[in-house]
Formats: C-alpha cells, structure tokens, sequence
C-alpha cells in the first residue's frame, strides 16, 4: 500500500528530472573544480551520456541508484507494484547496458558514477581522475 495519495504521488513523479539532477550538478562541480572541461548531454551519442569528453572519447553516466538499479539501499524496489516497477526498472538497465556497448563500439570508455557514490567526494574524485587522465584505463562498468 502506498503511503501518498495518488495526486501526491503524481506530483512526485512529476518532479523527477533526466537532466541536470542534484547528483550530476556535484559531478560536475567537482570535474569543473579539478580543472576538466566537458560537453553535456551529447545527443549524438548513444545514451547522451551525462558529460562527453570528445577529445578523449571518454563519457561519464551520472545514475540515480534507484532508477537505474544499483545494487545498495537506495537502488531496493518498492514494496507495492511490483508488477509496474520491475519491468521498467529491468527495462532501464538493459538500455543502460545497450547504450554502453554502443559507446563502446564506436571507441569510447565510459565511466558510470552512481548517486550513493556521491557521499565520498575524495574518493569519487580520485577515481575520476584516473578514468580520465590514463588513456589504457579500462572501462569502468556500472556494479548493479
């Protein structure tokens, strides 16, 4: 049972954005910070990755844990409609699969930072920093 009625839960939903999210705004500040420049929400990617590193054939996935089913505690289904929510979020991380090999295909290494990740700014920016400063870097794949 849902604890919002169903126009709270409309309007919640409703408030929900693909671009320019709390998460992704942090990413890039602290890229911006670390002195990288990038272009957002290339369309002619596959994916439109969150931010595109052209010259570096590099792209950076900024995902909400929950649509896009990371494996932690903010990635859990809900506990009512199952039958609604497990199709669509399953849905989202095949396309998120997809969408990488695409990327993939054509030469690019992508990198995929997960909203709970957020809480340890040092470490996320370590980590970011390797991605995009070393050339042989393998690609870091989304942990669902």
């Amino acid at each position: 049972m849902d604890s919002r009625t169903p126009e709270q839960r409309r309007r919640i939903m409703q408030a929900v954005k693909a671009k320019h999210t709390k998460p992704e705004l942090v990413v890039r500040r602290l890229l911006h910070g670390m002195g990288y420049r990038y272009r957002l929400h290339r369309k002619a990617l596959p994916g439109s990755p969150d931010l595109a590193f052209v010259g570096r054939k590099k792209a950076i996935f900024v995902h909400g844990c929950f649509w896009h089913g990371h494996g932690c505690s903010k990635g859990r289904l809900p506990k009512s409609r199952l039958d609604y929510w497990q199709p669509k979020l399953e849905q989202n991380i095949n396309r998120d699969r997809t969408k990488i090999e695409q990327l993939e295909s054509l030469g690019w290494r992508c990198f995929v930072v997960w909203q709970c990740e957020l809480g340890d700014l040092d470490a996320l920016g370590t980590r970011l920093k390797a991605f995009l400063d070393n050339p042989e870097n393998p690609i870091d794949r989304p942990q669902a």
